[in-house]
Parts: structure tokens; sequence; C-alpha cells
């Protein structure tokens, strides 16, 4: 297929879990042609406005705002600027289309996909939505109606979208994320500095880190490390948890835990992990599958329609992950970790379970389906 120039706008963003699939999106459409024109939209003070920028793309912002739930001042002024960012966001999408004049216009989620979708579709501009969670956002419900097509990443997704517009796609990952070998675990081995005669749990807190796999680490070390004699941690506590984790660690005699504040070669701390402990976001889940790994599930209770549930489940109930519920995970976790990483038989059955769920062509499916849609 020869894949002609295009102009394309990409929005959303907020989490790296919408913002790494449209990063992908946006490299595989500068793979099939070189000369396509891509321009980011995202949300005012978001991470996009960060991070698109240092992925080589340009990125516009708007002033957009979500409505928060919990009940608070400064959520309730913020609730109150909501309809009013919003018809500023609306009138600034509309200029951003004239001006830029897309042949398409790929929404990923999160608060700046809404007006540019919505005002892209009043203007007869193709557009497309990612939908990377198993159990779809309201936003993406509501907006499915109007655009041209639906890429998803699990099955049943009828639920919520009209069925003749759903292709199934899987989630766009990162390129370097794959099924790994034994001379890739040695080199992962090598670079982070583990004991290759040791088992290998790896932790992602993500980024800003995650509380909850923080505390249970914490209270697994001071129970005394039980169980994990033969076991090397790599643990990624976050930027925001460093800290506090640096001064929890200090003093402390354990050579066979390591963390730090982020992980740089995810792609080498996949290959050496023999177990992997994680919250459940759509991207964590991809990469993992494409990784192949045995991992446990810890879903955020902190989002939208418990969507990280849906996905973990999703995995689980095919034989294909654990899960710990947060609210269990401080003294449930580590323990459970530990068991799964000295069952070679267990994890062996994981692997094999996961590997069918790993869509390593997801962003080629999303490009061949902006190219129909362009064509149509």
């Amino acid at each position: 297929m020869k894949y002609k120039k295009l102009r394309v706008i990409i929005s959303g963003g907020g989490t790296g879990g919408h913002i790494f699939p449209a990063v992908s999106i946006a490299n595989k459409l500068r793979e099939v042609n070189p000369e396509t024109e891509i321009l980011f939209v995202g949300a005012e003070g978001r991470m996009e406005m960060e991070k698109v920028p240092a992925a080589g793309y340009r990125i516009v912002g708007l002033p957009i705002l979500g409505l928060q739930r919990q009940l608070t001042p400064a959520n309730v002024i913020n609730d109150i600027k909501v309809p009013f960012k919003l018809c500023q966001s609306l009138h600034k999408a509309g200029k951003v289309i004239d001006g830029f004049k897309p042949d398409i216009v790929v929404g990923v989620g999160g608060y700046a996909s809404a007006p540019l979708l919505w005002k892209a579709s009043r203007k007869k501009v193709p557009t497309l939505i990612q939908e990377q969670n198993g159990f779809a956002g309201l936003t993406n419900k509501i907006l499915a109606k109007h655009v041209g097509s639906i890429c998803v990443a699990y099955e049943g997704m009828e639920r919520f979208f009209p069925a003749d517009k759903i292709k199934f796609s899987g989630n766009p990952i990162r390129s370097e994320i794959h099924p790994y070998g034994d001379a890739e675990k040695a080199e992962g081995l090598e670079y982070y500095k583990l004991n290759p005669g040791k088992k290998h749990i790896l932790i992602v807190g993500g980024s800003l880190g995650s509380g909850t796999l923080n505390k249970s680490m914490k209270n697994w070390i001071e129970a005394g490390c039980p169980g994990g004699e033969d076991v090397e941690i790599l643990w990624q506590c976050g930027k925001y948890y460093k800290p506090g984790i640096d001064s929890f660690m200090e003093g402390r005699d354990l050579p066979f835990i390591h963390h730090t504040d982020f992980i740089g070669r995810m792609d080498l701390a996949y290959a050496c992990a023999d177990v992997i402990i994680s919250r459940s976001g759509a991207s964590s889940i991809s990469e993992i599958c494409a990784a192949r790994k045995a991992a446990v599930f810890v879903p955020s209770p902190n989002v939208a329609e418990d969507h990280q549930t849906h996905n973990a489940m999703a995995l689980v109930n095919k034989g294909a992950a654990m899960i710990v519920k947060d609210a269990d995970a401080v003294e449930k976790l580590i323990p459970t970790a530990l068991a799964l990483v000295h069952d070679s038989a267990a994890i062996a059955e994981i692997e094999r379970n996961v590997a069918p769920l790993a869509r390593l062509d997801a962003a080629q499916t999303i490009i061949d389906e902006i190219y129909k849609l362009v064509k149509e």
C-alpha cells in the first residue's frame, strides 16, 4: 500500500497511558511517510505539553478543564470554571482546525480530545478514536456516534460503541517492547547490575510513582523481607516518592533491593524480570503482554469507571495475569509476587496465556484505518 502525505491532528493526553499511544501513532505515521505533517493538541498545564515536544512533535494547548468529583473548595472553584473553559476550548479547537487544515483528527482520550473531535466532526473532517481501556470513558461514548472509526484494545466493546465502527487494533506501544530472549535478559541483568543467580521482580509505579505499591514494599521490608532470600527487586518508586523512600532505606543493608525514581531502559527492565508488579493502566498492560511476562496487577481505585480493574480482569479471566486489590495490597501484594516468582510452572502458564493477547502490529493497524477513512 502506498501511503500518501497527510496532515494529521492527534489530540488528547493527561496521563502517560494516553500520551505514549499517541506518540506511537505519530511515529508510525512518520515511518510510513516521512513527509506527513503532525500537530498535537493537548490540555494546558498537563503532562503532554512537556512529553510531546520531548518526542519531537509540535503541540498546541487548549484551556480545557475536567470535572473533579471530590468535594473540596479548590475542586468546587475548578468545576465552576469548567463550562467557560469548554467554550473557550471549542472556539480555539475550531481555529486550530481551520488553520492547520487536517486530513484527519485522531483522539486518544484525555480532556483535549472532546472539543477537537467535536469540532472536527462538525466541520466534516474525518475522525478516529483510539480507546485504550476495556471500559470506555464517558467522553468517548458521547463522541462515538460522530466519529468515523473506533480502534479498540479489548473484546466486547460493542457495549459502548456502534459495532460497525469498531476496529480491533490493540494498543500501540513503544517499538522497543517485544518478547525477549536470553541475550537480552543477560544484557538487562548487566545494565541494572543484578545477580544472574537470583530471581527478579520488577515493580513499576509509573513516572510519578504509586503510593500503594511503595507502602507494600515498605511493609514487607519492615517485616524483615520474608521469602526474599533468593530474590532481587528493581523498584521504580517514582519521582514524587523518591525522597521519602531514600530516607526510609537509609541505614538499611538491603543490597538486593534497587530503588529508583525512573527507569530509562524499560525494555531491559522487562527483559530481566521474572515477575512484574504494576498498576493496570492500558499502556502498561499492553507492554507487559508484548513482553510476554507474568504480572501481578494492582488496579488503581482513583480512575474513572474503575477501568483499571476491567483492564486487569480481561487478562485474569484468561489465566494471563494475577490481581491484588488496592485495599489488600499492603499485606498481600509482595507475598503474592514472591509465591509466583518461586513457582516456575505458574509463570510458564501465564506466559503461554498472555502471548496470544499481544498486538505488536497495533500502530500499523491504526495507520491503515486512518488511511481508509481519508480515502473515503
